[in-house]
Parts: C-alpha cells; structure tokens; sequence
C-alpha cells in the first residue's frame, strides 16, 4: 500500500479533520487567523492525527470526537513548529518561507501560543480527564526533549543513547500521544491502550530516523529544506554518530569539527565520509527495527482494513523519500 492508497482509504475523515482545523482557527485578530491558517495551510503530512483517526476505527470507535481529537494533536504539532523555526532560526520548511520569516519572531511566537491554547479549548470540549493528562503531560515532555536538543548543540560527544532519549522526547511523544488518546477515546483496555501507545512511540522514533538519514540524502526541492540542514545548525544526529562510531580518526577529528562550529563548509567531505562508513545503512537498519516492534503492537487488535492502514503507515515511514 503507498501513500496514495493509504491516505485515499481515509480522505472523508482527513476532509472532516481540515474542516474542523479551519473552524477552529477563527480569531478576532487578523494576524492571528492569517499566520495560523498560513502554517496550517503550508502543507504537511497529517500523520500524527492520521494515526488517531486510523487507531479509532481499528479500535471499532462509532462517534466523532476522534476529527476533534486529530485536530487536537495537529495543532499541538503546529505550535511546536512555529516555535521551533524562531528556536533554529529557520527561513524555509515544506519548501515555503517559516512563519517568522514572513512575519517575525515575536508574532511566530505568540501565534504559536494561540494554537495551544486553542487545542486545550478543544480538548475541554471532548471531556475526557486521561485525554487531557494525557496531551498536558505531552507537551511538557516535547518541551524538555526541545531544550535538551538545543543543549546537544554543537556538542560532537553525544552517544546514540542520548540522541534516541531526545528523539524521543521531541518527536515521539506526540505520535505516542497520538495512539494513547485514539486508544482512550475508544475506551479499549489498558493492555490495548499500552500497546496503541507503544506503536505510536515506536512509530515516531522511525520516523525521526528517517528524517535525520533524508537531511544527507534527501531532494532539498521535494523536502521543503536544504540537504545538511541539520549539520549546519551543529546538530550531532544519528548518522553523524555512527560515522564518527565506524570511521577514522581523521573522519571523526572532521565531523566533530563541523559539529562543533556549525555550518556546511566541509559537506563534502563528511557526505563521502558517511558513505564509506555505511552509517546510512546503519541508521536504515535501526528504523527498521523502530517499525516492526510498532506493527508488533497491532497483534492485540483484530484484523481489519485500518489495521492493515496502520502496519502500512508503519512500513512507509521507512521507505519515504520526503
């Protein structure tokens, strides 16, 4: 099943999500719908709320509170965006200008606080007390797993056990949230809800992978970013590790330089680096791990179409090329 396929199996709920998206966006401040509907708009692959709306149906949920609850986790996401790009400074994603880059830091910022509190009005609306600690505790997470990254950087020294702790923290948790909730919401039994919220973790950790390997690999037009992005910003990723790990001396004295001051000045040296490590194929063999154990967790549901949508978005974000 490829993307296509998937998201076509889903496109009256992923319609209902974008309309409830945009109602929910509606501000008496000009600014604030304008920026909000821009990022929202920009594109994106919907693949958290994706996995709620996919795990309710799995979990045989009837109702409708699942589109708000996507909605929920969308703009959770969006927020971390907004506020991210000023953290990085960052002037391109999705292959548009950032928010801040059209606008400014301190309008970014104050948007991005205007989704969140949005997405608690929402949550409110849905009612469940283990949702909503659920998402609260969630941010925190995200937010500590963010600063923790803003601490790894230009520091040439982290391990890879470090490095998947912030991974987990920055990006995982809202998939794991993402799974937990739909799980919540269809009242399933703890061992249900451990497990939909272990796929979701295990899903995140995937993806993450796969994006630090596409910041090497990737087609900076189809990104929406420029290859080395992450590089540039002295951010010590997995691939950087495991070539440091694999290769010379004079290959690790090269990267932990370019880690240390930041920037793309010896790109070349450290993509043929990479390739001759086969740290690539390293990092592809641990996303692929990630992503099996998710769709192990899906044994405890009976089968079904969206059970065979889940272990398919499972499959694709390994074998994704943007």
């Amino acid at each position: 099943m490829d993307a296509t396929e998937l998201f076509s199996k889903v496109k009256p709920e992923l319609n209902a999500l974008n309309a409830e998206i945009l109602s929910q966006l509606e501000s008496k401040v000009p600014l604030v719908k304008k920026m909000a509907d821009y990022i929202i708009a920009s594109g994106g692959k919907r693949l958290r709320p994706l996995i709620v709306i996919l795990v309710a149906q799995a979990c045989g949920y009837k109702g409708r509170d699942h589109i708000k609850l996507g909605a929920v986790i969308e703009f959770l996401h969006t927020a971390t965006l907004l506020h991210d790009d000023v953290v990085d400074m960052s002037d391109r994603r999705r292959g548009k200008p950032t928010a801040n880059a059209q606008w400014g830091n301190a309008p970014s910022v104050l948007v991005g606080d205007f989704v969140y509190s949005r997405a608690f009005e929402m949550l409110v609306q849905i009612g469940k007390l283990n949702i909503m600690g659920t998402l609260a505790g969630a941010t925190s997470v995200i937010a500590e797993g963010e600063v923790q990254q803003l601490l790894n950087i230009n520091n040439p020294n982290i391990t890879e056990d470090e490095y998947m702790q912030v991974i987990r923290g920055k990006t995982a948790t809202l998939f794991e949230a993402s799974g937990l909730t739909a799980a919540y919401l269809s009242q399933m039994d703890q061992n249900a809800c451990d497990a939909m919220k272990a796929y979701g973790m295990h899903l995140g950790m995937a993806f993450q992978i796969v994006d630090d390997i596409l910041d090497f690999t990737g087609d900076a037009d189809a990104m929406g970013k420029n290859v080395g992005d992450d590089l540039a910003e002295g951010k010590p990723t997995l691939p950087l590790i495991q070539t440091m790990r694999a290769g010379t001396e004079e290959q690790r004295d090269l990267i932990k330089n370019a880690i240390s001051k930041g920037g793309l000045d010896d790109l070349d040296a450290i993509l043929e680096a990479i390739e001759e490590t086969n740290a690539l194929q390293y990092c592809m063999q641990q996303a692929n791990v990630q992503a099996n154990l998710a769709i192990k967790q899906l044994d405890c549901l009976e089968d079904s179409r969206h059970k065979e949508s889940l272990i398919a978005l499972a499959e694709l974000s390994v074998s994704r090329s943007l």
